[in-house]
């Protein structure tokens, strides 16, 4: 065997090592050592469990796009989970406090401080979000008609909306802790909570929807309980390894008790963290309700298809943008600001090589995607459309979400938060409205409004990241 095909398998041997390694998942100093290595060991588990939580929705879109009278169902699922949004800014923007605490604690060689802030953020999360559960319980059935739908389609909705909105507080705590564990550095743990809650959903969605032996079918409700029960499944497993003691996290029961310092300073992180994703989310909402009074029961089917096979392929590069959260957070804390800011420019690289090949797949067999999630012929006929436009920024989206999670993890959520408000708010709506309503583009304008309005997120992001501020956050 020639000494190059040796230097080759050896090569192999090592990526193939550190996969392994990353999938495996081991607690490791992230503040030393190779960049390249900490970015792949982060961010293999987080793509992963990324991609993992796109599933949910992929899931329940294929087996309701099935059923008898699809459009209803796949507009109630797409508008739940716009309306559900809400509920994953929540969600995100305390996993983000807590990752960036943890994750500074962690740098600081200080486990049991960091074990503390994520309880902490656990106790505000739960409170906060009974709220906006019983709340959107009460009201589901409005909910679906305030954001476009027609009254047959809520009426058959209301059901799967109170299970999901009720149900809620599960979402919450998988995201939360989730982001307790990348903010240690464990994103293995996070990787396989959503491994087995997705299989979970998958076995459970045909059982439920269809019925199985003495199980009735319960058809579109079917998919909430499945949906449900599958999250609940993988927040026991994370509940179990934070009690075990095995892990650098060891939670105590003393823990739980309220520490109004702690809870204050995780608010003043999370809160506009909240506003952060509250805004985009809004925006998505609105977004939505266009399409649905412009393009109808098809026309918000098709958008909102297009819109869940665009996240399934971009969740991974959120996931590695996670691992530049993780990794600026544990270096701002070891006081290595020059390892911080290499650490984001690696994972761009990757982010960017990922989305541009994402780009070509969506435009080359993008079709064959759609097609399985519906048989309705204009369905898939709208969604074609909607993912051919919005596909074109994805190298932006990619980029906007790192420079993002870059300031999350160094604690500075003030910064996006008034990147989103002025990229969504006051540019994206107006610019949707006007190409939709004025121009009368219909759905078409709102779907030119997405990577247009991205791509501004994204330079708006660069010249800030460039301007150094983050470095300076003290959380």
């Amino acid at each position: 065997m020639s000494e190059q095909n040796t230097a080759s398998l050896g090569k192999l041997s090592q990526i193939f090592n550190l996969i392994k390694q990353a999938i495996k998942g081991e607690e490791l100093d992230f503040t030393q050592g190779s960049i390249r290595k900490a970015v792949v060991l982060l961010a293999i588990p987080m793509m992963l469990e990324m991609a993992m939580e796109s599933v949910f929705a992929l899931v329940d879109l294929y087996f309701v796009g099935h059923l008898h009278n699809s459009s209803h169902a796949i507009q109630t699922v797409g508008l739940t989970e716009s309306v559900l949004t809400v509920i994953y800014s929540l969600a995100i923007g305390m996993s983000m406090a807590a990752t960036a605490v943890v994750a500074r604690r962690i740098g600081e060689k200080n486990p049991e401080a960091a074990a503390r802030a994520g309880i902490q953020a656990v106790i505000i999360a739960f409170a906060i979000n009974l709220l906006i559960s019983i709340a959107g319980f009460i009201y589901a059935t409005d909910i679906l008609l305030l954001m476009g739908a027609s009254a047959e389609t809520a009426s058959q909705g209301t059901p799967f909306i109170k299970i999901m909105m009720g149900g809620s507080i599960i979402i919450v705590l998988l995201f939360l802790i989730n982001g307790i564990f990348r903010g240690a550095g464990n994103a293995a743990i996070a990787m396989k909570s959503l491994w087995i809650a997705n299989i979970a959903n998958i076995i459970l969605c045909p059982v439920f929807i269809n019925g199985f032996g003495p199980i009735p079918a319960f058809g579109l409700t079917g998919a909430a309980m499945a949906t449900s029960m599958g999250r609940g499944i993988g927040v026991c497993y994370q509940v179990y390894h934070l009690a075990n003691g095995k892990n650098q996290l060891k939670i105590h029961l003393s823990y739980f008790k309220p520490q109004w310092a702690q809870i204050k300073a995780l608010l003043k992180i999370a809160t506009p963290g909240i506003f952060q994703f509250v805004i985009a989310s809004c925006s998505w909402i609105f977004l939505a309700q266009l399409v649905a009074t412009t393009g109808g029961d098809h026309g918000s089917a098709g958008y909102q298809t297009a819109l869940r096979l665009m996240m399934f392929f971009m969740l991974p590069a959120w996931g590695m943008s996670n691992a530049a959260a993780t990794l600026v957070g544990q270096n701002l804390g070891a006081k290595h600001l020059d390892r911080a800011e290499q650490s984001v420019f690696k994972t761009a690289k990757y982010v960017a090589i990922y989305m541009g090949t994402v780009m070509l797949i969506t435009f080359g067999v993008g079709r064959y995607f759609i097609s399985f999630f519906s048989n309705d012929v204009r369905i898939q006929e709208v969604a074609q459309h909607a993912l051919h436009i919005m596909s074109i920024g994805y190298l932006f989206y990619g980029m906007g979400m790192v420079l993002i999670s870059t300031f999350n993890g160094a604690g500075d959520t003030w910064t996006p938060t008034w990147v989103n408000f002025f990229g969504f708010w006051l540019f994206q709506i107006p610019m949707a409205y006007l190409l939709a309503k004025y121009f009368q583009l219909g759905p078409t304008g709102v779907f030119i409004a997405i990577p247009v309005a991205e791509s501004g997120i994204a330079l708006a992001g660069y010249i800030l990241f460039k301007k150094g501020r983050w470095k300076t956050i003290k959380v």
